[in-house]
């Protein structure tokens, strides 16, 4: 086996870098849109899924064709994760970006309980103390919230919904990976959101037309910058690092949320939400941890 390049190695971390900067930018692109929070996740996923077609094209063609048979698994992971982007984008207008941020990176920890319960994983000692870490974290944020303002609480619960959506979303897509390549999964997961989204905007009476041309920009711009950009990002750090280096450091995202949020957003953090927060955040590197040590034990 031929040693890792050190120039891939770079490139693989300046992708990484990249990739939570694109995804730490989405907070305010969904407050900035001014727009209701499934037709601004409608919009990112949509225009990012249209923009990839001819790429997406062109992979069926050298690439062998998808069997129908697993083309459920991305139509399921889809509609989850259009529960999950209908959600967090809602959950943005009515909480602080960095609590929306935090509370949906939550993710991690309900995915490794679904594991447990429904396909009986074992989990590590270290994977409890992080999610008592990350729950008592979540509590201190939560709590103050809804104790100084109601309507921010309800923020911060559809922030904690919108984490489970995704943990949904992941449980499925570790299935599916198994039988197609990265780019085909999550161009084909992101149509059926696209279609999950519409259909949630539709049923809600939210509008599709009539914003104006600022809010046309950053549709595109979330849809370029949040959608392509980092997720592809994020992808081919995959490719080029170990998950042990990628996982943990994707906790980085709220931190890097938070801090653009001060002079974009004007929003400055608290003493009780920086202390919860820090509280969670190690409490979410934990569970990264052990998740990551759980699987290289699996691999050996």
């Amino acid at each position: 086996m031929n040693p890792p390049n050190p120039k891939n190695r770079i490139f693989a971390y300046l992708a990484l870098a990249t990739g939570i900067l694109s995804l730490g930018m989405t907070a305010m692109f969904v407050r900035w849109a001014d727009a209701p929070g499934p037709v601004t996740g409608f919009y990112r996923l949509a225009i990012a899924t249209a923009l990839t077609a001819p790429l997406f094209i062109r992979r069926g063609g050298i690439q062998a064709p998808i069997p129908r048979a697993h083309l459920l698994i991305p139509l399921l992971g889809g509609l989850f994760a259009a529960g999950d982007f209908a959600l967090w984008n809602t959950s943005v207008l009515y909480t602080t970006a960095s609590n929306a941020t935090l509370l949906g990176n939550t993710a991690p920890l309900w995915v490794a309980l679904a594991a447990w319960l429904f396909f009986r994983e074992r989990l590590r000692l270290d994977f409890w103390l992080g999610l008592a870490l990350a729950l008592t974290g979540a509590v201190f944020i939560v709590g103050r919230d809804f104790l100084l303002h109601p309507s921010l609480g309800a923020g911060d619960l559809m922030a904690c919904g919108a984490a489970v959506f995704y943990a949904a979303y992941m449980l499925t897509t570790q299935r599916g990976r198994v039988k197609l390549d990265v780019f085909r999964y999550w161009w084909l997961a992101s149509l059926s959101a696209s279609f999950g989204l519409l259909a949630i905007t539709l049923i809600m009476g939210f509008k599709l037309t009539g914003y104006p041309a600022n809010s046309w920009l950053v549709f595109l711009a979330t849809a370029i910058v949040s959608q392509i950009i980092g997720y592809m990002s994020i992808s081919y750090a995959l490719g080029h690092l170990p998950a042990s280096v990628v996982s943990p450091s994707l906790v980085g995202q709220p931190i890097v949320t938070t801090i653009l949020a001060i002079p974009l957003l004007g929003e400055m953090p608290g003493t009780i939400q920086i202390v919860g927060g820090v509280v969670a955040l190690a409490g979410i590197y934990l569970v990264n941890q052990s998740h990551s040590r759980a699987q290289q034990e699996t691999a050996n």
